[in-house]
């Protein structure tokens, strides 16, 4: 506990001193990162936050990409499936983000496959983990605190995909929900919150397909001194809602109950303050690197009206390697 307080207050001070950080929170809050710019580089972490970089990509050409993905298996995610919906049968939950490693083997390094991914938020953490995120957690620019969650995933190649996507109830109830969520959550530090875009579609390019994602955007006005609170405004906010559930609090204690594997810095945050605006992401399509084994860590949305054989299938689908 001390080691977040400590965190918060020294985020709160660089802000309020106008310094350039990068942030690395961890899902749990036990190890989280916060380093000024300057002295990045040398800890060997490469970052890309919507464009903002600190490496120059090597220009070699790699080897056609070689992925398997050994996903878990079926029946046990069944058993864990089955403890969430009991849970939610009970009303301890109505939405839970269940998780799960997927051990993968692939010829590229962490490297190779931070700088061939297009996603918006990438990061690639000494030789411990690369992530590359399509998901924004919260970004602040001239007192206006945004966020845009992201529910719902779909094979593109489907016929009338977005159509499909759109007009799926669980996809509706699953996407209202964490809408509703981050909502509040955000009311906790922003006064006029309000959604101002609402279920819109992107596209994600994998090496395997194209998937279709929907999003919302919400906002927020901060307080006046929000450069001195950077801190305490994103704390407030953690873990962030559309990996965990609602209600939050109880759905995390279900998580630490269902999932039987450490999430680490899988699902945290990271993100980089540049001396007047912050812009960040969910850690999510997160490769780790555990004792030589790459394990790629995914998950997808739990409701009432969930099927385990189409919650199974997106997990998997959810592990892949972003294309240019």
């Amino acid at each position: 506990m001390q080691l977040a307080e400590d965190f918060v207050y020294r985020m709160n001070s660089l802000g309020k001193k106008g310094i350039p950080f990068l942030f690395i929170i961890d899902y749990e809050m036990n190890n989280p990162i916060l380093l000024p710019l300057n002295e990045v580089a040398k800890e060997n972490i490469l970052y890309s936050v919507n464009g903002l970089r600190n490496y120059n990509a090597t220009k070699s050409a790699k080897d056609q990409l070689f992925f398997t993905k050994k996903p878990v298996d079926r029946q046990v995610y069944q058993r864990a499936f089955e403890k969430v919906m009991h849970h939610i049968h009970l009303g301890n939950s109505f939405l839970l983000n269940l998780t799960f490693p997927t051990e993968i083997s692939t010829n590229w390094s962490l490297r190779q496959i931070f700088e061939s991914s297009s996603a918006p938020y990438r990061l690639l953490y000494k030789d411990h983990f690369v992530l590359f995120s399509p998901e924004c957690f919260v970004r602040i620019s001239q007192g206006i605190i945004s966020s845009f969650p992201m529910k719902g995933t779909m094979d593109a190649s489907l016929e009338n995909a977005a159509v499909l996507l759109l007009s799926d109830e669980k996809e509706k109830a699953e996407h209202a929900t964490i809408v509703d969520l981050i909502r509040n959550d955000l009311s906790m530090v922003a006064d006029h919150v309000t959604v101002e875009k609402y279920r819109y579609l992107e596209k994600i390019l994998t090496h395997e397909k194209t998937l279709l994602q929907a999003s919302s955007r919400i906002n927020g006005l901060l307080p006046a001194d929000y450069l001195s609170n950077l801190g305490t405004i994103v704390s407030s906010l953690l873990p962030a809602g559309s990996i965990c559930g609602a209600p939050k609090a109880s759905t995390i204690k279900i998580i630490q109950e269902t999932e039987e594997y450490h999430r680490g810095y899988y699902t945290g945050v990271f993100g980089i303050f540049d001396g007047t605006g912050l812009d960040s992401a969910v850690m999510i399509r997160f490769i780790e690197n555990i004792n030589g084994q790459l394990i790629y860590k995914s998950g997808g949305g739990i409701t009432m009206n969930s099927d385990p054989d189409k919650e199974y299938r997106e997990l998997i689908d959810k592990v892949y390697v972003t294309a240019h």
